[in-house]
């Protein structure tokens, strides 16, 4: 079974206004219809947009249209998705009239997601329509925050530009503002799920979820990988060749380092446990990089006189390129 573009047989937008679906309908409905109509596939194009006018001038049933069609293409095949109640014997819609069409002569695709016309009579004589209920539509998004607020566990106010459909049928974005608790660990690539904040129900069907995947805004002393984190840290060459004990800063705190004696740049000096919290925490790492001072003073070219005299090394230059 193929899905149906009722859109693009009406020859309208996703936002058009409940005004603008009458008049096309009028107009296409002239054009098409069997009676006056010399177009050779009229009959068939009067059945489908009978079918698709039924459709969107319903604000429930476009509604829920709307959000199943979203991840739908006209052609592709089709199967309604879980959560999907409007299948026969689940509660499908009452015929309306000014449609021009029977729901006899719908289609499959039609049948599949609104059911068979079911009416019935209350006492008194009154019509009786079932309710059609399709839960929200889970929606997704991505926010950023601090690595401090991953170690510390912080309640955050987001901003969020949510689609939503107007009464006149036009699909407009509403600014949310919604206080969002941070878990104290949380990592890149995790999601927050917050229940109910997603898409509308349908009827009496339950609002949809809203999923948070987190990342880490840019820092300028710590990146994260995972649940560790990684930091650079600058030594210079006599501590780095005496070794010494360098007190630095991390999301924690100030904490001691150790530089082991005769140190390189890219050496890497472990704190277990420094990294993201959690049941079992993250390391922290600090990468070691060598700061030479410049030789800009008389006293500071004599000392590096002196250190070269000491040593007499000369660079390795036997894996230079030759020109």
């Amino acid at each position: 079974m193929e899905f149906k573009d009722y859109y693009k047989v009406m020859g309208l937008t996703k936002t058009a206004s409940q005004d603008e679906i009458k008049r096309a309908y009028r107009k296409l409905a002239r054009k098409y219809h069997p009676d006056v109509s010399k177009e050779t596939n009229a009959e068939e194009r009067f059945k489908d947009l009978g079918e698709a006018y039924e459709v969107l001038k319903d604000p429930e049933k476009r509604a829920a249209y709307d959000q199943l069609g979203s991840n739908w293409q006209a052609g592709q095949d089709f199967r309604p998705p879980p959560g999907w109640t409007g299948s026969p014997g689940n509660g499908g819609f009452r015929q309306s009239s000014g449609g021009g069409t029977s729901h006899a002569e719908f289609s499959d695709f039609f049948e599949e997601l609104f059911g068979r016309a079911q009416q019935g009579r209350r006492p008194g004589g009154h019509s009786a329509r079932q309710e059609f209920n399709m839960q929200g539509e889970d929606r997704h998004a991505r926010i950023l925050i601090d690595i401090e607020d991953s170690y510390q566990g912080v309640t955050r106010q987001i901003s969020l530009q949510i689609p939503e459909l107007t009464p006149e049928g036009y699909v407009q974005n509403r600014e949310r503002t919604l206080s969002v608790r941070i878990p104290r660990g949380i990592r890149e690539g995790q999601q927050i799920r917050l229940a109910g904040q997603g898409g509308a129900g349908v009827g009496s069907g339950t609002a949809g979820d809203l999923y948070l995947e987190v990342g880490f805004k840019p820092h300028p002393r710590y990146r994260a990988e995972g649940k560790d984190i990684y930091l650079d840290v600058t030594v210079m060459p006599w501590e780095a060749a005496l070794g010494d004990t360098l007190s630095i800063t991390t999301p924690t705190g100030q904490v001691k380092l150790k530089v082991p004696a005769g140190s390189q740049t890219g050496k890497t000096l472990r704190l277990k446990g420094g990294g993201l919290p959690g049941k079992t925490a993250g390391d922290l790492y600090a990468m070691l990089k060598l700061l030479n001072p410049p030789a800009d003073t008389a006293k500071a070219r004599a000392a590096f006189e002196q250190l070269r005299d000491a040593f007499a090394v000369k660079s390795d230059t036997s894996s230079e390129v030759q020109a």
